[in-house]
């Protein structure tokens, strides 16, 4: 017997639905960004070794995306306000473990229950927002999305350095904490349910395989770059990984109710924007990791330089996400991503002619351009491969494509830290300046490569929809149209 949400909601409603949602899902993904620059003081507050920190971003990164593929069986179970104050609710009683904690281990637990709140409210958003919009207003729907996935990030390292300096490092989570019980007050009173549940059952070997394969190659190539590829730890568990996933793609073919709908890749549209999304996912990584390398061990910048020398291309980002989506709404796909991704490659490209003498500001530009490549690209492209599924496909779809995406990004992490870790190496001889510089060239050469697969593949298959357009025309005098 199916159960009916309220999926025609009123346009009042939907603000308000926006707003503690947005507001919920902000706060959990600012919380990703601000263990670096506390790390430092927890380590030493707790007596704890550099490796034993690290498990505090490692473990949050793999349970956070081990939830990921189970949200599309949660999101089609529970309503829109169970699954969000859940969700809400993990998080902010991690966030409250986390401010107490006077030992890693507490500190840890919260960690762990922060990732399993956090890891469900991306996908719930991105669905519930893709229902609440038609499909010809869905660009600026995915662009609101954009602002979290932007400004957060950005905010996160810079605020956390200030209320560290400022307060501790507990703080930072006695700050977080009472808003997300605000956040799930709010919910309580003006959140309303969005689409349809059911009674879908649980396989329980499909979420052990699920854990144990998207698990295995999250944290196998999160330790590939640093443990080495020959590792025991390394090949044990990215063995384990493919073998369980092999098993877990095989099982959910044969089930009735599977519990990551996988015939979503069937789909062409949505298989070509899963693989673009992927790719640029790998190749941003080279800012986001090789990029503090240089700036702090070449150009002997602070954290504090290196975060405000990022953040305006991450602010940036943020400001066009709204932008970009109404673009997308206008336009089409087309258009956006070949030339963002055009701009994307261009500017990893100026990465290749860095050198221990470049400018501040030059850098900054270039970052900054680079992030503008990417804002017109990403969240177009992520959006035309949603609109070819089918309603009851959409949780499934971004379960898929935020779970590849994050693989994506650990393969890449994994890949390009061993390519410059080896081209490093090979010029040591030369010194530790110009052996880390080619080591960097490298890198950014095989991001550029990246990027620029990933412009000739757009060229080739992005296309703008037709139908669309019509169907844009034909609501263009409907005001009342805000579920198709």
């Amino acid at each position: 017997m199916s159960a009916t949400q309220n999926s025609r909601v009123k346009p009042q409603n939907n603000l308000m639905i926006i707003a503690v949602m947005l507001s919920g899902t902000f706060i959990a993904v600012l919380n990703q960004t601000v263990i670096s620059p506390a790390l430092p003081s927890i380590m030493r507050d707790l007596h704890i070794t550099a490796s034993d920190g690290q498990w505090l971003t490692t473990a949050f990164m793999l349970v956070n995306g081990i939830m990921i593929p189970i949200t599309a069986f949660l999101i089609n179970r529970f309503t829109t306000r169970q699954l969000f104050i859940m969700s809400m609710l993990l998080f902010a009683s991690g966030t409250t473990a986390a401010a107490v904690a006077s030992n890693f281990s507490i500190l840890l637990v919260g960690r762990v229950l922060q990732a399993m709140g956090a890891g469900i409210l991306m996908p719930l958003i991105q669905t519930v927002f893709l229902l609440i919009f038609p499909k010809d207003k869905r660009g600026t729907a995915m662009g609101m999305v954009g602002i979290i996935m932007a400004f957060a990030p950005a905010l996160g390292p810079t605020l956390a350095g200030w209320v560290v300096d400022t307060w501790g490092w507990n703080a930072i989570f006695s700050i977080i904490a009472p808003i997300a019980f605000i956040d799930i007050i709010f919910a309580f009173i003006f959140l309303r349910n969005v689409g349809e549940t059911g009674k879908p059952s649980l396989d329980i070997l499909s979420v052990i395989l699920s854990t144990l394969g998207f698990g295995g190659l999250l944290y196998g190539f999160s330790i590939a770059g640093t443990a080495g590829w020959a590792s025991p730890t390394t090949l044990i568990t990215l063995i384990v990984g493919v073998i369980a996933l092999i098993w877990f793609v095989r099982r959910q073919s044969s089930l009735k109710e599977p519990l990551l709908e996988l015939k979503v890749f069937r789909i062409s549209i949505f298989t070509y924007s899963t693989i673009l999304s992927m790719i640029v996912s790998a190749s941003l990584i080279a800012g986001g990791i090789i990029m503090p390398i240089y700036l702090q061990s070449v150009l002997q910048y602070t954290a504090m330089q290196t975060g405000f020398l990022m953040m305006p291309g991450a602010i940036m980002t943020g400001v066009l996400s709204p932008i970009v989506g109404m673009l997308f709404d206008k336009y089409g796909p087309r258009g956006l991503s070949v030339i963002g991704l055009g701009i994307l490659t261009v500017g990893t490209a100026f990465f290749l002619f860095f050198d221990e003498n470049t400018q501040f500001f030059t850098i900054m530009f270039v970052y900054t351009f680079r992030m503008f490549g990417m804002s017109l690209a990403m969240m177009p492209v992520g959006t035309w491969g949603i609109n070819a599924l089918d309603n009851r496909l959409i949780a499934h779809g971004n379960a898929a494509n935020n779970t590849m995406r994050q693989v994506a990004g650990s393969i890449g992490t994994a890949l390009l830290i061993t390519i410059m870790t080896i081209a490093t190496d090979a010029k040591t001889s030369e010194g530790f300046i110009p052996s880390t510089l080619f080591g960097m060239h490298v890198t950014f050469g095989c991001a550029t490569a990246l990027c620029f697969c990933a412009w000739i593949l757009a060229v080739a298959v992005v296309k703008d929809d037709e139908a669309a357009k019509i169907r844009r025309q034909k609501r263009a005098a409907c005001k009342d149209c805000y579920i198709e």
